[in-house]
């Protein structure tokens, strides 16, 4: 056979999805059905032999269909539910049955009981609320104010169609400003600086505008307290601030204004009390700051002795003044006898400490002055 010939052969077994090497093309996977004998193929022009299987397709078998000669089919619905049970399909292998629901004496199954009693726990929980005595309860429909709920038992609707939220409104907060040991320096009346901290006592007046009303009511709380305080301050001078009253009336006032200011933006706070706990002098001129306080103690405490001096040399006086007022109302009665009275004493009064005798009556010779001649004449020495 020539070169054409052999070529054209070739062609025609390739056409055929033949391999000309026997069997099927490189890379098909053998056919079992077939003998090693049938390798080597017949000639072009032999007469096919008649075989007692039908033909098979020709080119590479698919994986998918079934092995050997039987046709495929499609699943029915018989093949479903072959292995499904009344609690759903039944798992094969993997060590054993599946998970069953236990059943209740009749046969049935306790999944549905499980799942009322769950939901009967839930309406439970999400509808009954207890409300404390110093408490009070906001009820939001899907988000949106509903209604306030006073002490005791109380039922709204399950979440999440309502929410009630619970809050403490009798309990008395603080608020401390500033926060720690920070420094808060305020400016008074007489251009002075001081270094000021307080705390503010507040509580709920109105649950509905605590929390509606304001978007941070804590914070403006704060902001009024400070904006009331440097108002109270600076109507003060630097000695009224560091005063005990003066303390007093910046607290009265603060606590006016802040109550004032939060019922105009109806916060529904309740100012309980306003504390001044320290009032120093900024930290930089804290020496200097002692240094007159000390002076001005000490120009304190001599007022108080001159006044105390003032209260003496007065008391005696208006004691003076009575004992004259009595001599007077007696020289009325009799001024003669008193002109003498007043005479004798006062002459006793200044010849009291005097050596000298003086005597009035005429015709009487004066005495000889006996201790003026003792004092200047010497005393004799012991060798005369």
């Amino acid at each position: 056979m020539d070169i054409k010939e052999g070529m054209g052969r070739l062609a025609g077994l390739a056409m055929a999805g033949k391999s000309p090497w026997g069997g099927k093309k490189p890379g098909d996977t053998p056919d079992p059905d077939k003998s090693a004998g049938d390798a080597v193929p017949p000639a072009a022009d032999e007469p096919a032999a008649e075989e007692s299987t039908p033909p098979k397709p020709k080119g590479p078998r698919n994986p998918w269909l079934p092995s050997g000669n039987e046709p495929r089919r499609s699943a029915n619905i018989e093949d479903i539910f072959k292995h499904r049970g009344p609690e759903g399909p039944r798992r094969t292998g993997g060590g054993g049955p599946g998970f069953r629901f236990p059943e209740r004496p009749g046969g049935k199954s306790w999944f549905p009981v499980a799942v009322a009693a769950i939901v009967v726990v839930w309406l439970g929980f999400s509808m009954v609320h207890q409300v404390g005595t110093t408490e009070q309860g906001i009820v939001t429909t899907f988000g949106k104010y509903s209604r306030t709920l006073d002490p005791g038992f109380r039922i709204t609707l399950p979440w999440p169609i309502q929410q009630v939220d619970v809050e403490e409104v009798s309990q008395f907060r603080s608020e401390q400003i500033p926060e720690g040991s920070a420094q808060k320096l305020m400016l008074t009346g007489d251009q002075n600086l001081v270094d000021l901290s307080y705390n503010v006592r507040w509580s709920i007046k109105d649950l509905k505008q605590f929390r509606f009303q304001l978007a941070d009511p804590e914070g403006t709380l704060r902001d009024v307290a400070e904006a009331a305080m440097r108002a109270s301050v600076a109507q003060k001078g630097l000695n009224d601030v560091l005063s005990g009253s003066g303390r007093a009336d910046i607290e009265q006032s603060v606590m006016q204004r802040m109550q004032s200011i939060l019922n105009s933006y109806r916060s529904g706070i309740d100012i309980q009390g306003v504390q001044i706990r320290k009032t120093d002098p900024p930290k930089e001129v804290e020496e200097a700051f002692k240094d007159v306080s000390a002076a001005q103690q000490d120009a304190d405490a001599e007022v108080n002795r001159a006044e105390a001096y003032a209260q003496q040399i007065l008391a005696r006086a208006q004691g003076d003044a009575a004992s004259f007022d009595k001599i007077y109302a007696q020289y009325k009665l009799a001024p003669e006898v008193t002109k003498r009275r007043l005479y004798y004493e006062t002459m006793e009064r200044v010849l009291r400490q005097n050596d000298k005798t003086v005597i009035e009556a005429p015709g009487v010779q004066s005495y000889l002055p006996l201790p003026e001649l003792k004092r200047t004449v010497p005393a004799p020495t012991g060798g005369q």
